[in-house]
């Protein structure tokens, strides 16, 4: 279903995407739905309604205090950086949030743990309880389920996750792997008792509300519903949500609860309220009156993975907390590529700013995805044949044709200036184009962006069959007709000017381009039926788009890295470049730092004992003294230089070298990271 009724009178709207996550790059997933939102917010300004669009990066988690700490930053450090490269995407793609934000902002702490103590206190559904998880020993940290790894209880695969096998489909809890391991160290995990804090879901009242809130037929999209329903009418019914992770954790801390903080999903869609406060503090609204106003309305665009959060725990969070609840949840597919997953091994990745970087123009991909989108949950398909020709065919061959055939002619024969006397009365030709206004409306509101489309631009093909019957190139042959060319040529632009309204929210900067050529004030949807006047001065032509060629696509698919995540370090120039005899002359083999201890004397070295799978130890220094405390390496494994000549030392003979990695600018950059080869790697082997 759609949003609720356009009405006469101005609506108060408040949307959002969901928040990315703070630990790279924006994907062509994240345009898409960008994408999908901005269209959709830019129709509904159009159409007079107030609107506030805003998103932020979700901060949290404990896989962005682990990216951090490996970038030897912290993690408020590393999410900065991150942010700092949102900008040229949502620049780049025309995507017009009022306010980005982050979940580690002032509001987001405050709101969360207002709403937790209303659920605590009011609601009367938190509680506490025991469990038991995997601890990481050697990390002093509980394991999320993503950081274990072992044999598959079912079928025995090797380096499965902790939630499910990626050979034989199978799901289980952590605690049923078999020999597992931690990801993060390599240590075997042992279990560890813990208190955890529940929202109570499993409450019947709980239940009701989501019944009611979710099954409303006037909200939620079919599918979604569907599978809304099959949550909540399962035989075990919902059960209590664990929002409390353990310290050390990168969050909200939890209110009189030393040592725990909030699980991310908990705090990340609060993250849209903040996000909006946080906009309404910049710009002097009154936060709490806005949200607290029954006419306002709350709209959220995510994908289908993140459906069970946003339907379930979102808006019984917000309701048993007394505040408003999202009046819907739009729900969208993933995008792949001729009809498969993405994959940047396989060539079928599109990065969105190499896309940007080779002079693509964003708005082709902004019309392609528009062209390919409805409201249903869907996913979406970018073939590189089918785009060329879309493009090429309805933006290029049929609506900018419309101007090219007629503003020359306004320009050159008749000092810019347009006939429009016609337009005072009814006017046939121009009667059907501004009466399939409201079907495109409709269509725009509803999302269904495909069919309002197609609408525009079999609107364009009987402006097109208007500019072939009518011959503007053969009128301007013979001066007698030149009436009849600036009539022809002044009702082509004002059906093009028509038509640029309807494309408007899906091509913003091409419409403003378009508002120059015509000399107009930004174009709203009232516009349509308000023809140009008479003797209206118009500019010169310029060129408005270009077509697509197929050699930009081969460029777009040849293998490119994603903009890198943003690190603390200054990558250094590659050396020469070497044959594989050079490099087969240089022994690596894994060891096992079987001891290690402080060298007297020296400010840099550490002494280490390691097991070379020699029968023999060998004694190595290294001066990564700063860097690593002893008990630090103690039973790690790590990469030798094996057969390097034995140097000896003030300190002993030294019988190899082991592998670290560090910035080019180590003043500027300090850090050392010693190599640690992949779990299962046992001591002696040889790495090729």
């Amino acid at each position: 279903m759609s949003a609720a009724p356009s009405s006469a009178s101005p609506r108060k709207l408040f949307v959002t995407t969901a928040l990315p996550y703070a630990n790279g790059a924006f994907h062509i997933g994240h345009i898409m739905e960008y994408i999908q939102a901005d269209i959709w917010v830019r129709f509904m300004r159009m159409r007079g309604h107030e609107v506030h669009f805003v998103c932020a990066d979700d901060a949290h988690g404990a896989p962005i205090m682990i990216a951090a700490e490996k970038a030897g930053v912290t993690p408020q450090e590393f999410v900065a950086q991150i942010a700092a490269g949102r900008k040229q995407y949502l620049d780049g793609f025309h995507i017009g949030f009022d306010n980005w934000h982050s979940t580690d902002g002032e509001e987001n702490h405050q709101l969360s743990q207002d709403i937790y103590r209303r659920l605590r206190d009011q609601a009367k559904l938190i509680t506490t309880r025991t469990i038991e998880q995997f601890y990481d020993p050697l990390k002093n940290m509980f394991l999320p389920d993503r950081y274990i790894k072992g044999e598959c209880p079912k079928c025995g695969a090797k380096d499965q996750y902790g939630d499910s096998c990626e050979v034989c489909s199978a799901v289980y809890a952590p605690t049923e792997l078999k020999n597992p391991y931690s990801t993060l160290t390599g240590a075997a995990p042992v279990m560890k008792s813990s208190e955890h804090y529940f929202f109570q879901l499993s409450d019947p009242k709980c239940g009701q509300f989501l019944r009611d809130w979710a099954l409303d037929p006037s909200r939620l999209q079919p599918e979604v519903a569907n599978k809304a329903r099959e949550w909540l009418e399962s035989d075990s019914g919902l059960g209590d949500w664990d929002i409390s992770r353990d310290a050390p954790y990168f969050g909200i801390e939890i209110p009189d609860a030393p040592g725990k903080y909030f699980y991310v999903w908990l705090d990340a869609p609060i993250g849209y309220l903040a996000s909006l406060k946080n906009y309404f503090n910049k710009t002097g609204r009154d936060f709490d009156a806005f949200m607290a106003d029954p006419s306002t309305e709350q709209y959220h665009f995510i994908g289908k993975d993140i459906t069970y959060f946003h339907t379930l725990f979102w808006p019984a969070m917000l309701h048993f907390a007394g505040l408003k609840v999202p009046n819907n949840v739009f729900v969208h597919g993933f995008i792949t590529v001729s009809g498969e997953k993405m994959s940047k091994s396989r060539g079928t990745g599109i990065s969105p700013l190499r896309y940007l970087d080779i002079g693509m123009n964003p708005e082709w991909l902004r019309y392609y995805i528009a062209a390919k989108l409805n409201a249903r949950v869907e996913d979406v398909d970018f073939n590189p044949e089918d785009f060329i020709a879309r493009v090429n065919s309805d933006l290029v061959g049929k609506y900018i044709n419309i101007a090219s055939r007629a503003a020359g002619f306004i320009a050159k024969k008749f000092d810019g200036k347009l006939a429009m006397d016609w337009a005072t009365e009814p006017d046939a030709f121009l009667s059907a184009l501004r009466a399939a206004g409201t079907d495109v409306a409709e269509l725009y509101e509803a999302r269904e962006y495909g069919k309002a489309l197609r609408v525009v631009m079999e609107q364009a093909d009987a402006v097109n069959a208007y500019v072939d019957a009518n011959k503007p190139w053969e009128l301007a042959k013979d001066p007698a007709n030149n009436p009849r060319l600036q009539e022809v040529c002044s009702r082509l632009l004002e059906a093009f000017r028509i038509l640029s309204i309807y494309l408007k929210p899906v091509l913003p900067a091409l419409a403003t381009q378009v508002e120059q050529l015509l000399n107009l004030t930004p174009m709203s949807w009232t516009d349509v039926n308000i023809a140009m006047p008479h003797q209206h001065a118009v500019n010169p032509y310029a060129h408005l788009m270009t077509r697509v060629e197929p050699a930009m696509l081969d460029k777009l698919f040849e293998p490119a890295a994603e903009a890198p995540v943003p690190s603390a370090t200054q990558i250094e120039p590659l050396a020469d470049e070497i044959k594989i005899d050079d490099f087969a002359k240089v022994d690596l083999r894994i060891a096992k730092i079987v001891d290690c201890e402080v060298v007297e004397g020296s400010d840099k070295l550490l002494r280490l004992t390691l097991d070379v799978g020699e029968g023999r130890m060998r004694n190595v220094f290294s001066g990564i003294k700063s860097a690593y405390q002893p008990e630090d390496l103690k039973g790690k494994l790590t990469v030798l230089v094996a057969n390097l000549a034995p140097r000896k030392m003030k300190f002993g003979v030294s019988e190899g070298m082991v592998l670290a990695a560090s910035a080019a600018d180590e003043k500027a950059h300090p850090g050392l990271y010693v190599l640690e080869p992949w779990p299962g790697a046992e001591p002696g082997m040889r790495i090729r």
